[in-house]
């Protein structure tokens, strides 16, 4: 692979205070790349000094101030340096990298947070910015996996539709589905342990991470589609088609029938 693109030794991390970007710069370092980490205030003599030294420039920044930051960093960004992020959308963000960069953008999309489960497997998916990015995404590729995390090339509508159902749903149909529960007087008295396991999976979400979410879910074209293509399914129940929605929801486990 080595002779097909230009293997990433040095990376920018902009927001390297912020849980993800100092998870990757660290896990960076640790895989003896070289790191050069940048957080607000941004300082414009520390990042003329060190952007043009590094290979790939790593934006670990909300989706709400990507317009303010990118005229700092592109200006000190040396000729095919690779431009990235690390948001849950790729549209907008992609579009707004390739207005500020003429050079190779990869938009990534690390499946997972700062706190990994024994028993996940982290992945990152990979949206090419440009027709003829082919080796930037060999590039940022390999970066990643010097980190011990998989990659996979995807589109960017792909991208956005699958997490308008794995981030955005999952969040609204969580929220409605408590606020409703919430309705029946004395309903806690009646806690289940399956109620209580959907409890502790959603705590998180819902307690700490709901700004978060909305942000994301706002940031989705596709989010809306995904809740009226839901409501359909919700329909189904309602008219008693519980079989039919079992068997299809039974595809998740497809793997422990065979």
């Amino acid at each position: 692979m080595e002779s097909e693109f230009n293997r990433i030794h040095s990376i920018a991390v902009i927001g390297s205070r912020g849980q993800m970007g100092g998870f990757l710069a660290l896990k960076a370092e640790r895989a003896g790349i070289l790191v050069h980490r940048f957080d607000q205030p941004l300082d414009e003599e520390e990042m003329a000094r060190l952007l043009p030294k590094s290979d790939f420039v790593l934006l670990c920044i909300p989706v709400t101030v990507m317009d303010e930051v990118l005229p700092k960093v592109v200006p000190h960004m040396k000729k095919g340096a690779v431009l990235s992020d690390v948001g849950s959308v790729k549209g907008r963000p992609l579009q707004q990298m390739l207005r500020a960069y003429d050079g190779p953008v990869v938009g990534t999309h690390p499946l997972f947070g700062p706190t990994i489960p024994v028993d996940f497997d982290p992945t990152v998916a990979l949206v090419a910015g440009r027709d003829g990015d082919g080796s930037s995404i060999l590039a940022v590729q390999d970066f990643y996996e010097r980190l011990d995390f998989g990659a996979f090339e995807s589109t960017e509508e792909e991208h956005d539709r699958a997490m308008a159902m794995i981030q955005s749903l999952n969040f609204s149909s969580s929220i409605a589905f408590f606020a409703c529960a919430r309705e029946l007087p004395n309903i806690e008295k009646y806690v289940t342990p399956s109620f209580k396991r959907r409890l502790e999976a959603a705590k998180k979400m819902v307690t700490q991470d709901s700004d978060l979410f909305v942000t994301i879910s706002g940031a989705n074209q596709y989010s809306l589609e995904a809740i009226r293509l839901f409501r359909s399914f919700l329909s189904l129940a309602a008219s008693g088609d519980m079989d039919l929605l079992s068997e299809r929801a039974s595809w998740w486990w497809r793997e422990d029938k065979n």
